[in-house]
């Protein structure tokens, strides 16, 4: 009977897949919430799925931009891949993924499957799809409103992880890496000090308990924030001294790396896509894919994920950098790319009020868990913030690293763009930053798009 269930949801799914591409509306996952309406663990009735060739990707961040690398990379390879690209990572995002890559009776066609997953819905999609290969970037704190502390997700991650899982962790992220206890292989992947590391140890520094003995972690140096070479004052956890990838000889203006004495070129390079490199790595090296083939699925990556756009406004030039604004490794990695700008600049920055879902919220933590004291040192012309919550707190977090008052304004008003951009009229540098949330993306965009067909 639930077979029968299955078939019905499936060519019902299928229709509304085939409708939507008619009517060419472009929902990521409609077909899935259709099929997993009629038959809630509809996802565990596909036939032909290897799982020892499925791998979850999930953590804070990096998750669609590591799974698209991964499966972009085995593509390369020659293989077949089904992934969910889209980034709907809940289970009607991966039901959606697995209607479009099987046949009328369910039977999955793909030799690979690779899947972004959300973190509170891990332990769910595992049950029904029960993948053998599990990467996590890293763990942060993260929607603080749905996830509360890392901790409640840490426990429905050790409630997931088994002894026939492979587990692919950070060795530089304490707190992921600990999860090595519930698995029954373990890769650890690496980065070694760099141009880019830099350690801390000011008011703000802050670090967190030992996952396995609950003293303090302490931190040798850090690559990316809350993530880098790690003891614990003590126990004798620590960051593996011969992790199983290794990313050394990084050269950020060149683009390029070496891992295990090949020497990989890239297209984008940061502290941050370094370690989805190396995960990349790893995840190729299990499966007996080549140096050549990674380094031709390197070569033709391109991110869809990436939250960057340039625009030409009169004459300034506008870089927007879009952020998750619910951790602090998403702003801080904003924050990294203005202050490698050493030429003068004005910076723009709005942070808003969160409302994904209820309750809404707002928070400053973020801006304070995050070192600005590099932006000061960039070269900065002028600093403008805009909110109608956060914005006297994000300028006194500014000045607390050195920001001169007298270079600040600030909006305590949203969505009002001729008057937030307004100072651009008077800033002598056209090298202009405007670091955002993702909720007014569309109109800053039209904003400046409008503009410059007007000049």
């Amino acid at each position: 009977m639930k077979k029968i269930l299955f078939i019905f949801a499936l060519w019902v799914s299928k229709l509304v897949l085939l409708l939507g591409k008619i009517l060419k509306k472009q929902g990521s996952m409609i077909s899935g919430k259709v099929a997993t309406n009629i038959q809630k663990d509809f996802v565990k009735y596909f036939s032909n799925i290897d799982y020892s060739k499925t791998i979850f990707v999930t953590g804070t961040n990096g998750k669609s931009t590591t799974t698209n690398l991964i499966a972009h990379t085995i593509k390369s390879a020659n293989k077949k891949v089904a992934t969910n690209t889209e980034g709907a990572n809940m289970m009607s995002g991966i039901a959606t993924t697995l209607i479009k890559n099987c046949n009328l009776f369910g039977k999955f066609n793909k030799e690979y499957l690779i899947l972004e997953i959300d973190e509170r819905s891990l332990r769910a999609i595992h049950k029904v799809l029960p993948a053998a290969n599990l990467c996590i970037s890293n763990l942060q704190k993260d929607q603080v409103q749905r996830n509360g502390d890392p901790d409640f997700i840490y426990r429905m991650f050790a409630d997931t992880i088994n002894k026939d899982m492979t587990l692919f962790v950070n060795n530089e992220e304490p707190r992921s890496r600990s999860l090595e206890d519930y698995a029954g292989k373990v890769i650890y992947y690496s980065m070694e000090r760099n141009e880019k590391t830099y350690e801390k140890n000011d008011f703000y520094t802050v670090t967190l308990p030992c996952p396995k003995c609950n003293h303090k972690i302490q931190y040798d140096y850090y690559n990316i924030e809350n993530i880098g070479k790690f003891k614990c004052t003590n126990c004798s956890y620590e960051s593996v001294e011969n992790p199983n990838v290794l990313i050394t000889d990084i050269n950020y203006e060149e683009k390029t790396f070496k891992c295990e004495n090949d020497k990989y070129t890239v297209t984008y390079i940061n502290p941050f896509y370094i370690y989805n490199y190396a995960l990349c790595i790893a995840i190729c090296k299990q499966f007996g894919i080549g140096y050549s083939d990674i380094q031709k699925g390197f070569n033709s990556f391109i991110n869809p994920a990436d939250r960057r756009e340039i625009y030409k406004y009169g004459d300034k030039i506008i870089h927007y950098l879009r952020i998750k604004q619910e951790n602090p490794e998403t702003l801080q990695n904003a924050l990294d790319t203005l202050a490698r700008d050493k030429q003068e600049k004005a910076v723009f920055m709005g942070l808003y009020e969160i409302k994904d879902f209820p309750p809404a919220y707002t928070n400053t933590f973020y801006f304070f868990d995050c070192n600005f004291k590099p932006v000061v040192e960039s070269n900065v012309e002028q600093y403008v913030v805009f909110s109608k919550t956060v914005c006297y707190d994000c300028a006194n977090r500014m000045i607390y690293d050195g920001a001169p008052i007298e270079k600040i304004k600030i909006f305590d008003i949203e969505d009002d763009f001729a008057t937030i951009f307004e100072p651009l009229n008077e800033i002598k540098t056209n090298n202009i930053y405007i670091i955002t949330g993702m909720k007014p993306y569309n109109k800053i965009k039209k904003f400046f798009k409008d503009g410059d067909k007007n000049e």
